[in-house]
């Protein structure tokens, strides 16, 4: 059964990879959105089949061996920080959840060149300017202990 009254949210998974106090991010291109801009490891949870959706801990391992390289053990993620995002001028309300990555197999580098210019290690004290706003906003929760926060929401401060 369906309801027509109920919210039906696009959903992500973003990764926090940390090496030296810094955290990974990518720096995008030839994408459809925020060209030119960085942001962390991330995707979209896919929707399979008949059987429904995939989780977004499976969304964050293979988004984690598709963009950056590495294999990830769902037990290595640790939920951080949930995101409900509204996108007013793209029509879209997300639900995002990101995850730290606590231990991966292999090295982080950038394994998607078509659609990323480059990875590199930031303070997450110091971001770069040109940073997706909601990723930005999103690490600045997760760095001050937040764990939820509503971002493009009139009156949400994000």
């Amino acid at each position: 059964m369906k309801y027509p009254e109920t919210a039906t949210p696009y959903t992500a998974t973003y990764l926090i990879f940390r090496k030296a106090e810094k955290i990974a991010l990518l720096l995008r291109k030839n994408t459809p959105w925020m060209n030119n801009y960085w942001g962390l490891p991330s995707g979209k949870v896919d929707r399979k089949g008949g059987d429904g959706s995939e989780s977004f801990k499976a969304a964050g391992c293979h988004e984690g061996l598709e963009e950056v390289g590495v294999k990830i053990e769902p037990t290595d993620l640790k939920h951080v920080l949930t995101v409900h995002r509204n996108e007013p001028e793209e029509d879209m309300v997300w639900v995002d959840v990101y995850f730290e990555v606590t231990k991966w197999k292999g090295e982080l580098y950038n394994a998607e060149p078509e659609i990323h210019e480059r990875l590199d290690l930031f303070d997450p004290n110091n971001l770069p300017i040109n940073i997706v706003p909601s990723v930005k906003a999103g690490i600045e929760a997760i760095e001050n202990g937040k764990t939820y926060i509503e971002y493009g929401w009139e009156g949400s401060g994000a």
